[in-house]
């Protein structure tokens, strides 16, 4: 077996792992890079290899850093097949036409400038036509549903508490040297609102897992509704805006969770809160039609006949012209806009016209990587440059790790501790530098010395 990291190594972005065994060629998601503009664009559009030459492509999860560049497969010639849980395949049909059409708005403002410089013209990575062509190769699975994808391969997912359909990947190899690969995805937090509790496959001897915050503990979630009151209770005396960027897919659900049972507890009163996201709309839907991944706590409450994630005074804002529009309504509100690192969406002019104001928060409720106007607003840049403009924070940016989905240094642990019996090489991915050496400092105490964190394009050979 040969395994080569091409993305999300000593980085969080562009999950692209390639595993050649049986004769087979399978890469492991097939994400965008995000990070420098200039390098984002050069490394999304040259590929490490020749899709044409791949037999299939397994999906963790839907989020686009692990699936934005599967329509580039097929623009580029590959016709195997993608498996996935079938929460994401519905979900790959949502977010990859909207990432096709968000990348598309902005080629042509780029070529736009381009043409009156009389340079060259840049081609879409890829088109709606790619997207319809890549859904057409889609094969879902249901969890725990094992399948021969060829002769000797076997392919089981199971739960990994992250978001909507991610998966843990089993990857189970035939012959005379027989290999169990896992790949962990994306691993959620322990007990977060929705969602069921990761699993603990066995029997791997390697295992690929991803080390987002493998150095740092998450504070409590007990806490979050607490200081999510706060804030509203804070723009309500202020009569100002609460602004949350939040990824569509995950965190914005968990925001509505916890609204929700504030105002059932009628521990705030009800303030307008406005969904900002056609994307996040979608997103909602089908966190509704798959109930079958909900948590004992959101199937008890949907036994009540009560939508976790609906209450009075939830709105979504359909066009850009009522978005734009919000700008000009006075508080108290909530806003929750994509994209969650604010490297573009709906979110961007709401922050433009609120971080002047110090009587406005912005509530950053995610990982920010580095180089994201997320980042710098954690960081709290000031200025800070929106839409191409310089403009002065003053408006209070405040986060909550604890609403994290991915696991802190614990949950990793006790996930490893819960499937190492009989692992021989671990790769600690899906990190920052600092991260994944923590990680692989970690694995080696856990009881793998063979743990390493491979660097981009490193291949390993394993007898």
């Amino acid at each position: 077996m040969k395994i080569t990291f091409f993305g999300a190594a000593q980085t969080t972005t562009g999950s692209m792992h390639l595993v050649e065994s049986n004769g087979r060629r399978i890469l492991l998601d097939c994400g965008l890079y995000q990070g420098h503009r200039k390098e984002a664009f050069e490394r999304n559009r040259n590929l490490p290899f020749d899709p044409a030459t791949l037999d299939a492509v397994v999906l963790s999860h839907a989020h686009i850093d692990h699936s934005g560049n599967l329509p580039q497969l097929v623009r580029r010639g590959f016709r195997g097949k993608v498996y996935a849980r079938s929460s994401t395949v519905d979900l790959c049909g949502v977010l990859l036409r909207d990432s096709c059409f968000l990348q598309n708005r902005d080629l042509e403002y780029v070529n736009k400038k381009r043409r009156a410089q009389g340079k060259h013209l840049f081609e879409p990575l890829y088109t709606e036509e790619d997207v319809d062509a890549l859904l057409s190769l889609m094969a879902p699975l249901h969890m725990h549903q094992t399948r021969e994808i060829f002769p000797g391969v076997k392919l089981t997912f199971h739960n990994a508490g992250h978001i909507l359909g991610s998966a843990i990947t089993t990857l189970d190899f035939a012959g005379p040297k027989p290999h169990r690969l896992m790949f962990s995805g994306d691993l959620g937090q322990p007990n977060q609102p929705i969602l069921r509790h990761y699993e603990y496959p066995q029997g791997a001897d390697v295992v690929l897992i991803e080390s987002t915050y493998a150095d740092r503990l998450h504070p409590s979630a007990e806490d979050v509704e607490g200081r999510i009151k706060g804030y509203v209770d804070d723009i309500l005396q202020q009569k100002s805006k609460l602004i949350i960027p939040a990824f569509s897919v995950g965190r914005t659900q968990q925001i509505l969770f916890y609204l929700n049972r504030l105002l059932a507890a009628r521990r705030i009163p009800p303030v307008p809160v406005y969904i900002d996201s056609p994307l996040s709309q979608k997103a909602t839907q089908l966190y509704t039609k798959h109930t079958e991944v909900y948590n004992d706590e959101a199937s008890e409450i949907l036994k009540q006949g009560i939508n976790p994630l609906d209450f009075p005074g939830l709105k979504f804002v359909e066009t850009p012209q009522q978005s734009m529009a919000l700008n000009d309504v006075p508080g108290p509100m909530i806003i929750i806009a994509a994209s969650g690192m604010c490297e573009g969406g709906r979110v961007l002019h709401h922050l433009k016209a609120c971080v002047g104001d110090p009587r406005n928060i912005v509530l950053i409720v995610g990982f920010q990587a580095e180089n994201t106007l997320g980042r710098r607003l954690v960081d709290y840049v000031d200025p800070i440059r929106i839409l191409g403009e310089e403009l002065p924070l003053r408006a209070r940016v405040q986060t909550i790790n604890a609403l994290s989905a991915h696991a802190d240094r614990n949950g990793l642990m006790d996930w490893f501790d819960g499937v190492k019996a009989g692992v021989k090489h671990a790769f600690a991915v899906h990190g920052e530098p600092g991260k994944v050496a923590a990680m692989a400092e970690l694995l080696a105490a856990h009881g793998c010395p063979d743990a390493v964190a491979p660097v981009p394009g490193q291949s390993f050979t394993i007898d």
